[in-house]
């Protein structure tokens, strides 16, 4: 199974959702870039609220593209202790990088939000979208965020993930939905046709449609 693309992996994701029958207030809370993309399709489909949540990755010294955690807006940590000693970060390393990524979460925000506050969750069904689990460190964090402002239910939803990650995120959520868990499992982007990086722009006219905002 390869998705054409995250608009067609929204898609699919909305048909797994529909089986769940979630009640009452929901929200869908995307995490960007690409999870924008395929949560307006979700949204869309269901008639849901939809807002962005903007987690980011703690990088390995040394190695950016290897995550040791990762951080929320709020301040919320989550750190793969036994990677971390692995990778000998230490306190002064880890809070250096906890600021460069809550600097960029705050820039993100205000690119992608402007004005516009922050959905309340409280009481509602959160369900948190991305276009995919690599190692659900961004997604646990999200979670615990939401879980954080009291949200009744919280839902994981995401195209694609392997099956540890995802294991990993149900002790962390009440529901989860994963259209394809494969079991060799490389990287999200080897399950799509069309994985090409999402611009901020493409980012905030996603989220001006699905608010029902004029287009720049």
């Amino acid at each position: 199974m390869r998705f054409r693309d995250r608009r067609d992996a929204g898609e699919r994701l909305a048909d797994a959702l529909a089986a769940l029958r979630i009640s009452g207030s929901v929200v869908v809370v995307a995490i960007p870039r690409g999870g924008v993309i395929v949560a307006e399709a979700v949204a869309r489909r269901n008639g849901w609220a939809c807002d962005i949540i903007v987690p980011r990755k703690l990088r390995a010294p040394g190695n950016p593209e290897l995550a040791i955690g990762a951080v929320s807006g709020d301040g919320t940590v989550y750190l793969d202790a036994r990677l971390a000693r692995a990778m000998h970060v230490d306190d002064a390393y880890l809070r250096a990088e906890i600021a460069v990524q809550i600097a960029e979460i705050q820039r993100q925000e205000v690119r992608y939000r402007g004005n516009r506050p922050p959905i309340d969750v409280r009481g509602r069904a959160a369900v948190i979208v991305d276009d995919g689990l690599a190692t659900g460190a961004t997604a646990v964090v999200a979670a615990r965020t939401l879980r954080h402002g009291l949200a009744r239910q919280l839902v994981l939803a995401v195209p694609v993930g392997p099956p540890d990650a995802l294991r990993r995120l149900e002790r962390e959520v009440d529901r989860s939905v994963c259209v394809w868990a494969p079991l060799e499992f490389a990287a999200v982007g080897g399950f799509y046709e069309d994985f090409g990086q999402v611009s901020d722009d493409e980012v905030t006219t996603s989220l001006a449609r699905v608010w029902g905002e004029q287009v720049p």
